[in-house]
């Protein structure tokens, strides 16, 4: 399967769960409260399949698999008969169909714990935060960080992972500078102040603090193939798996990064390679094919190099019992809710650049990631978005559900509904607030992809 087809077949799985979770929510909270559900719909559009329950509710699946909806007795959009007015929506105690609307917010919440509860349970593989390369004369460098040092705190919370490093740099976002508590073995536990003046966080760069000249430890990328893709470049070339790449234009080649920089800057130009083979030396024509990307063109040869893993003491691994999991599980929903809230609310004022906005592809390229790496990192995924799904849905813009609680707020205050002009012209602003939102994170994935 390419890389475009996992991207859409994880997206939409993702797409579905996520959607399904949410309107259940309504679904289950709306049956408790007496409402009568008319039809539970994952997607929008045409109806592809449906079936009607023994609860008398129509449960289908539609043709647009972007969003769902519970549709539910209202006397606002049809007529309702006298013996089943009790069951309309509308007729319903505020604070019942306030708990409704806000149920579909929260199953996704409550997804995001029992995600993150199979995370920990099954456990999860990562890296310790060890930096490996330091740019000369950065600013990390002249705070005092250097290659080896593990960093343990950021703003005296700790860390265990790279992961939870970003999320520490970019909460930070704002901020004159983050405090880095790490340790060494030469110099044992310090503490640095790395200044974060001018530094904001790129959509274009997944590590935030790379732009203050720091990286995590990696794997060492050797000069050896370990793959050629089937009539690629390489393949053409006559390379082999097990070639060692040596020179190109009779320059000698210290390190893969410099090599695939080299193939990049020649689309379409022949470069003179020199590679050992069964102990020989041994002269290829490598004319690397001719790719766009990001509206540039660059070359391409379709080689894979073999890469050293790192050793088992920069490894770590977490996971917990199934009590002790659901603690770690809460934790990282609110952990990931603050940091969402956090970013919002930085958006809003500036802080953070709305190019940093995703849409669609961007969530399918996430999804296709983690998906590719196992069901731990997939689901991990699914707890991220399932939080951020909640909390967009909580915004008091009148399309969404948090719209409607601020509806049941002035309600439940001046004990009378907003009246329904007020309502519809509010519904028109959000709407078109939502779309320039969308018409944003579409055009920045556009401009990334």
């Amino acid at each position: 399967m390419t890389s475009g087809l996992w991207n859409l077949a994880s997206f939409l799985v993702a797409l579905i769960i996520l959607i399904a979770v949410h309107e259940w929510g309504h679904f289950w909270v709306a049956r408790r409260c007496g409402v009568k559900v008319l039809r539970f719909s994952l997607g929008f559009g045409k109806i592809l399949w449906n079936r009607t329950g023994k609860d008398g509710t129509e449960y289908s699946l539609s043709l647009i698999p972007l969003g769902g909806y519970v549709k539910m007795l209202d006397e606002r959009v049809e007529p309702v008969p006298s013996a089943l007015k009790s069951q309309a929506f509308n007729t319903q105690p505020v604070i019942k169909r306030a708990a409704i609307v806000a149920a579909g917010p929260l199953a996704n919440f409550v997804f995001a714990v029992v995600a993150f509860w199979a995370v920990y349970l099954i456990g999860v593989s990562s890296v310790k935060p060890v930096i490996g390369e330091i740019v000369p004369s950065s600013i990390a460098y002249q705070a005092g960080l250097r290659s080896g040092m593990q960093i343990v705190k950021v703003n005296q919370q700790s860390v265990t992972d790279w992961e939870e490093v970003s999320y520490g740099f970019v909460g930070a976002a704002g901020q004159t500078a983050i405090a880095l508590t790490v340790e060494s073995d030469s110099d044992g536990v310090q503490q640095i102040n790395l200044p974060l003046k001018d530094w904001q966080i790129s959509p274009e760069e997944p590590l935030p603090f790379r732009k203050l000249g720091f990286s995590p430890l990696s794997p060492e990328i050797l000069l050896e193939l370990a793959q050629l893709t089937p009539g690629g470049a390489g393949e053409k070339a006559g390379l082999k798996i097990g070639d060692k790449i040596i020179s190109v234009n009779q320059q000698t080649v210290t390190d893969w990064q410099s090599f695939a920089h080299i193939v990049q800057q020649s689309p379409e130009v022949p470069l003179q390679l020199v590679v050992l083979r069964d102990s020989q030396n041994i002269n290829v024509t490598l004319i690397p094919a001719r790719k766009e990307t990001k509206n540039r063109f660059i070359g391409f040869a379709g080689l894979m190099p073999k890469v050293k893993p790192l050793p088992a003491k920069y490894l770590t691994e977490t996971r917990y019992g199934p009590v002790e999991s659901v603690f770690h599980a809460l934790k990282r929903t609110g952990e990931v809710t603050k940091l969402t809230l956090d970013v919002v609310g930085k958006l809003l004022t500036g802080t953070i650049s709305v190019d940093n906005l995703s849409g669609p592809i961007s969530i399918a390229k996430g999804a296709g990631d983690s998906a590719g790496f196992g069901l731990v990192y997939f689901l991990g995924f699914l707890g991220l978005i399932s939080v951020n799904l909640g909390i967009m849905n909580l915004l008091p813009l009148p399309v969404l559900d948090g719209g409607h609680l601020l509806f049941f707020g002035i309600e439940a205050l001046l004990r009378r509904p907003v009246p329904a002009k007020v309502q519809d012209i509010a519904y028109r602003i959000g709407a078109a607030l939502l779309m320039c939102l969308m018409a944003i994170a579409l055009f920045n994935d556009f401009t990334r992809f």
